[in-house]
């Protein structure tokens, strides 16, 4: 293939996308508005899908490795209700097919993976156009530009490339989490650890819950879920972190201590993380020279498939584009027909789970299915 492909976005889909065109001897350059690969926290665990994230970290040529990355244990799955009735317990027998890694070390092993040079960081996004025959050109912050034959918006819920494809934008699902973490937590947070157990913890009740999940070394990281409108969180003031996390707890009121201290007891300032989505059913018609990735196409409720579908679509897109060197269209075609119907299909399956995990048999729901897939 001559064309170099332009990827905006350093994430896990961009940046699996960026590897398999490299494995396949296709040139491709990823753009990113962090200025490093250190410049934010990655995020937390990751759950890494037999069915999509590990078929896309072998067209990576990277599965080996990858197994280098897992926490032994983290699949294990406690539910518990509000009073820390324990409802659900299943331990990790190294069976589940769901591996667990924390999400900045699969990142950082992508990176190391690209001839340097690769991405380029420091360079946000501020607008694309449309130059005709295929091509756009991509402005950046500092006024620099970029014309290109193949663009891949891999920029995430907010991408600035989607506009050229579709009009849609995320809309807030009326859910928010609110994250915290316990550092230390077998020494500073015994109870913490205690009911968080080793892997992940579903503390539920319909409308909201406390959601904990076991990381690397002793770290406790909350997810806290509330029903509530974006006007009612704008009322909180999270610059004061103490006060915050008190008023969040406070939804919280006659819970077992030992879970409303995964609010209280923070170690870090309380963050709002605000759930958006895209239409289930989020499409457009073929554009020449441009796609979308990820959340750019297909942003949905957390539901543990977001990385593993950027990561295999990166893979799909990788694999189609050096199956057909001297056929891009075609390629981007075969691609995004796939892309829709699996995009589709898992944001369904989330729009299901959350309500397994907010809707009104919490957390009863979420204990039965769990445990008749355990008996499958």
């Amino acid at each position: 293939m001559n064309t170099s492909v332009t990827i905006i976005g350093a994430g896990l889909g961009g940046l699996t996308l960026a590897r398999v065109l490299h494995v396949n001897g296709v040139p491709a350059t990823v753009y990113e508005a962090e200025a490093s690969p250190a410049a934010r926290s990655q995020g937390g665990m990751l759950d890494i899908h037999e069915d999509n994230g590990q078929p896309a970290l072998r067209a990576a040529g990277l599965f080996e490795e990858f197994r280098g990355l897992i926490l032994e244990g983290r699949q294990a799955i406690r539910v518990l209700d509000r009073d820390g009735t324990v409802l659900l317990d299943q331990p990790d027998d190294g069976t589940a097919g769901r591996p667990e890694v924390q999400r900045g070390a699969l990142r950082q092993m992508l990176l190391d993976s690209l001839p340097a040079g690769t991405v380029r960081w420091g360079h946000k996004v501020t607008g694309v156009r449309t130059l005709g025959g295929g091509r756009h050109e991509v402005t950046f912050a500092d006024g620099a530009t970029v014309t290109t034959a193949l663009l891949v918006g891999a920029d995430g819920a907010w991408s600035r490339v989607r506009p050229l494809l579709s009009g849609a934008a995320p809309e807030y699902i009326g859910r928010s989490f609110v994250e915290t973490y316990l550092y230390d937590a077998d020494t500073r947070h015994p109870a913490g650890a205690k009911v968080v157990g080793g892997g992940s913890l579903f503390a539920l009740a319909p409308g909201k819950g406390i959601q904990a999940h076991r990381e690397s070394g002793g770290t406790l990281h909350t997810y806290v879920a509330l029903s509530e409108s974006q006007d009612w969180f704008a009322a909180i003031d999270f610059t004061d972190p103490a006060t915050a996390a008190v008023r969040i707890a406070r939804e919280f009121d006659g819970w077992a201590p030992e879970l409303t201290a995964l609010i209280t007891d923070s170690d870090t300032a309380p963050v709002l993380r605000p759930l958006h989505s895209l239409p289930v059913d989020h499409r457009w018609e073929r554009v020449p020279g441009v796609t979308l990735l990820g959340d750019a196409a297909h942003l949905s409720a957390p539901n543990g498939e977001g990385a593993n579908l950027a990561m295999l679509d990166g893979a799909s897109l990788g694999e189609a584009l050096a199956a057909r060197p001297d056929d891009a269209e075609a390629a981007l075609t075969a691609y995004e027909r796939a892309m829709f119907s699996r995009s589709a299909e898992a944001a369904i399956d989330g729009t299901e789970l959350h309500e397994l995990l907010f809707g009104e048999n919490a957390p009863y729901g979420m204990a039965d299915a769990l445990a008749g897939a355990e008996r499958l």
